[in-house]
């Protein structure tokens, strides 16, 4: 009998420390996402992008400090009037490409009075295949791409107001951007990224979330986007849902499934959102 009590305390006692380490070793929502690069089906469905080419007379690139030490590059739009009003722009899974630029000087001309930095969480690698995108998007660390975020939000200051909008992997990190924010968060806007499954977090966010997401997405899908809308219910916290019969990466005009129709919504939608909150 002795013996039994003592096989089922160390039985009780190996589940529990499995339990521990399945808890401890859970990935995040950003390494979450980034593990659907091994999926081939999630690789297909991102076409090879059209090329494209866009050239500034405006925006330049900035080097800055990051947290760990090192240094990160990011493409700044500088307000033409001095303000505080700050807009994070985070790429999709291919890249600081022309085409992420393009949009951040979109928005930095629509917007009006915002300083725009569009992050670089590659450190310099752009992909123009799904092949590559999946190799620099899984080797992309929570620990580096924070450390560029943080940095970001140092360059801008510590009176900064601060929005940040990302696509696919830069929806996600939105989302993260704006955690990492703290008080200096105004608005979130997320495009089809894996959101924050951690009530615990999402309590943390002091400003609104506006997100657009695809219905026909096979992986941020119907059922992702509910529980995320019940997951900032639960946390008391604001997030416009729009979706749309559209796929994954529908508001890219360089992705084959671009669809013009719900990308001009979405973006009069986040257009909106974004004025009111960089006043």
């Amino acid at each position: 009998m002795k013996k039994l009590f003592l096989l089922t305390l160390l039985m009780i006692s190996a589940g529990y420390t499995f339990a521990q380490k399945m808890a401890c070793c859970k990935p995040s929502a950003t390494q979450q996402f980034a593990m659907l690069a091994s999926d081939k089906k999630f690789r297909a469905s991102h076409k090879d992008p059209v090329k494209f080419h866009f050239q500034s007379a405006i925006g330049k690139t900035i080097t800055y400090h990051t947290t760990d030490g090192k240094t990160a590059n990011a493409y700044l739009l500088k307000a033409k009037t001095a303000t505080n009003n700050y807009l994070l722009v985070i790429h999709e899974w291919y890249g600081l490409n022309d085409f992420v630029k393009r949009e951040a000087e979109k928005m930095y001309n629509d917007i009006g009075n915002v300083n725009v930095i569009a992050l670089d969480l590659y450190d310099g690698k752009v992909a123009d295949n799904s092949q590559d995108a999946g190799k620099y998007m899984q080797a992309v660390t929570d620990a580096r791409a924070k450390a560029i975020i943080k940095g970001a939000i140092g360059y801008a200051g510590s009176k900064a107001k601060v929005a940040t909008i990302g696509w696919c992997f830069g929806g996600g990190w939105s989302l993260q951007a704006t955690l990492l924010a703290n008080k200096q968060a105004v608005g979130c806007v997320m495009y089809y990224g894996m959101p924050e499954q951690d009530v615990a977090k999402l309590k943390m966010l002091n400003c609104a979330v506006l997100g657009n997401f695809a219905n026909k997405d096979q992986w941020i899908n119907t059922k992702v986007v509910t529980k995320f809308a019940a997951d900032m219910k639960a946390a008391g916290k604001t997030l416009y849902l729009h979706q749309y019969d559209a796929d994954h990466g529908f508001a890219n005009p360089s992705n084959p499934v671009y669809d013009t129709n719900a990308s001009k919504e979405a973006y009069g939608y986040t257009l909106t959102f974004l004025k009111t909150r960089l006043k």
